[in-house]
């Protein structure tokens, strides 16, 4: 019985019981009430016709038909009896209720049922809120959403700059084509995928495409869907999926986050976590143990799969683990094709350009950034999303959003531009640093300026040169403070700066093996260990001599950085004036500015295209401030 019958007999028992009790408290029969004086004339008057009498009260009739009750009084009257026989009124007992007993049993069980449909409408809200699914009467059951062979419309066209995954998951498309071709020798298909990777790199889409391919019916949920509070809700719901997959099968199950459920046991302090392991042990169960699960294929996605038990990653569970990583520079050109398709575009509208400028971008921010481009065009009310708007869409992700309202002094302005350029002139000196895209005075997010420096091309290992001078880089706002405000003058405004650069040399030193000193070791608590219980997996004397390199790595680069300001004065004083008159220069003004030449005003969209140019107009990377270097460079916060 469905939920939508269940619903139904349960009101139509509601609406009986309450039509009972209605039923029971109405007088269909109006009756006048009459004196006991009154009622006496009346007999002997002859105008009562008949009596039943229950108690002290008397109902009766009239000759012309009229109902009438009457209240005895406690005096006892001896004469009644008489003068009812005398007058020939016909004399009945008490009339019992005419009340049959199923009524009888509904009036008594009314509470009962009401505080029961008052439970199931509170448990059918707390458990069954997810798009009408669920229930009282489902609870063990599972939640994963079926969609039919007809529902699953993304295909691999839709998937673009995972090529390699594409081609580790063709085999299975194959599979559930045509199982008979690979069991004809013997064969066996991996019973279960799982995907790695960062955030935002088309896991999910992946896993849809494999079954919009395939035409097979697709099962989709959460890991988080299986771990209840009640021990066993969980391992039942597993049981329950596989069992409604063996009926559909061939088919897929997606198992979204699948760390949330699959965490390696045996983890937690004084034991486990007894329901998240019960259902771990039954899903490794239904994936390899004595029942076949022929045709049912898992595939799960996590950004995490370090903490994922052992057991779940051996052969025969998940086979084959791939990796979904960030998209070069010809991926991110085809996943913007992919995202532009939807979106009137203007003729100078490049993709590969867009694509040069943004090393790093996962597929959700390649997707993020042309549907903030195509915001950025209504709101101009334009017909047509032209380089404009993606410029504009990706300096707001790159960067953050303009804070227009925000009120800046003249005095703190014009620190923040001796800040910025401080970064900018030192960013642009140092060897094999990125080069210099664009530098603002304008707050954006947290930063009240930003100093973004753009890879020409995809990094993916750094050179120690390479991080000196981003340490050097990063110190190079807080020095132009000192130079043009003395010692007093310095801001906290080089915070975060200061921390990325302490983080990256003392990576270098612990982790890198860029440490003549100390070597190619690496020093460093046990990963392992609860936080807490690990300690310094070094001596006192070794530890000593961390801080000493940590020390000399930030000093000769601060060093550096102070030398090339030194050198490079009226440099510093050119870009603060001009940041102060335009607020945001190019790395086209900046290389006028660096040569010491007049700084040409700002680009003018309409007569210079994007594409223009050289190549430091055309890159672009993800913002990445503090921290260890990751893919795509920096941009130092003010």
């Amino acid at each position: 019985m469905n939920d939508m019958a269940k619903n139904l007999v349960l009101w139509l028992v509601i609406a009986v019981v309450l039509f009972s009790v209605f039923q029971n408290f109405s007088d269909t029969s109006p009756r006048d009430e009459l004196t006991y004086t009154e009622f006496v004339h009346q007999v002997q008057d002859g105008r009562v016709k008949q009596v039943y009498v229950d108690g002290r009260i008397i109902r009766g009739s009239t000759e012309n038909g009229a109902s009438f009750t009457v209240v005895k009084p406690d005096i006892p009257d001896l004469n009644l009896v008489d003068d009812l026989l005398e007058n020939n009124v016909e004399i009945v007992g008490a009339k019992p209720e005419q009340t049959s007993l199923w009524q009888q049993l509904l009036v008594a069980s009314f509470p009962i049922l009401l505080f029961i449909a008052v439970f199931i409408f509170f448990m059918r809200q707390m458990q069954g809120g997810a798009g009408g699914r669920g229930g009282p009467m489902s609870f063990a059951k599972s939640k994963a959403r079926l969609l039919g062979e007809d529902q699953v419309k993304t295909t691999f066209a839709d998937v673009a700059g995972v090529d390699e995954a594409k081609e580790e998951v063709q085999e299975l498309v194959e599979y559930l084509r045509d199982p008979a071709r690979f069991q004809r020798l013997g064969g066996q298909i991996p019973r279960g995928v799982l995907m790695s990777g960062p955030p935002g790199t088309g896991k999910t889409l992946l896993a849809k495409a494999i079954a919009g391919e395939a035409k097979v019916p697709f099962f989709s949920i959460s890991g988080s869907d299986f771990v209840e509070m009640f021990v066993g809700v969980g391992a039942s719901r597993v049981r329950d999926m596989f069992d409604q997959a063996k009926k559909q099968s061939p088919c897929i199950i997606f198992i979204d986050e699948i760390d949330a459920v699959g965490r390696h046991r045996g983890g937690g302090h004084g034991g486990g976590h007894d329901e998240r392991e019960q259902t771990l042990n039954q899903l490794l169960v239904e994936m390899d143990g004595f029942d076949g699960n022929d045709g049912v294929i898992v595939i799960a996605a996590t950004n995490r799969p370090d903490v994922l038990d052992k057991a779940l990653l051996r052969p025969g569970r998940f086979d084959r683990q791939v990796f979904v990583g960030l998209p070069d520079i010809r991926g991110r050109e085809q996943i913007l094709k992919v995202h532009m398709r939807k979106v009137p575009l203007d003729e100078n509208v490049k993709a590969a350009i867009l694509a040069r400028g943004t090393p790093g971008f996962s597929g959700a921010d390649l997707a993020n950034l042309v549907n903030e481009a195509a915001l950025f065009a209504a709101r101009g009310n334009k017909r047509l999303v032209t380089m404009e708007e993606f410029e504009k869409a990706r300096d707001k992700i790159m960067m953050g959003a303009e804070r227009k309202s925000m009120v800046m002094s003249e005095k703190e302005k014009e620190m923040t531009a001796y800040h910025e350029a401080g970064h900018a002139i030192v960013g642009y000196m140092m060897p094999e640093h990125d080069p210099v895209h664009k530098v603002t005075i304008i707050p954006r997010g947290r930063a009240l300026g930003v100093t973004q420096y753009l890879p020409e091309d995809d990094r993916h290992s750094y050179s120690r040169r390479y991080i000196l001078g981003r340490i050097a880089s990063a110190y190079g706002g807080r020095i132009a403070e000192e130079m043009t405000g003395g010692v007093d003058g310095v801001s906290n405004g080089a915070t975060s700066d200061i921390e990325h650069a302490t983080n990256m040399a003392r990576s270098m030193v612990m982790k890198w093996g860029m440490s003549e000193r100390l070597g190619p070791l690496l020093y460093g608590e046990d990963e392992g260990a609860y936080p807490g219980q690990g300690g310094p997996q070094y001596s006192g004397e070794t530890s000593k001599v961390i801080d000493e390199e940590i020390r000399r790595i930030v000093d000769e680069c601060y060093e550096k950085a102070e030398t090339i300001l030194n050198e490079n004065k009226d440099i510093l004083e050119a870009m603060k004036d001009a940041l102060m008159e335009y607020e945001t220069i190019d790395s086209e003004q900046v290389k006028d500015l660096m040569a010491r030449r007049k700084v040409r005003p700002p680009r003018d969209w309409h007569d210079n295209d994007f594409h223009g140019g050289n190549a430091d107009v055309e890159t672009g990377t993800k913002t990445n401030v503090g921290g260890e270097p990751s893919v795509g460079g920096p941009a130092s916060e003010h």
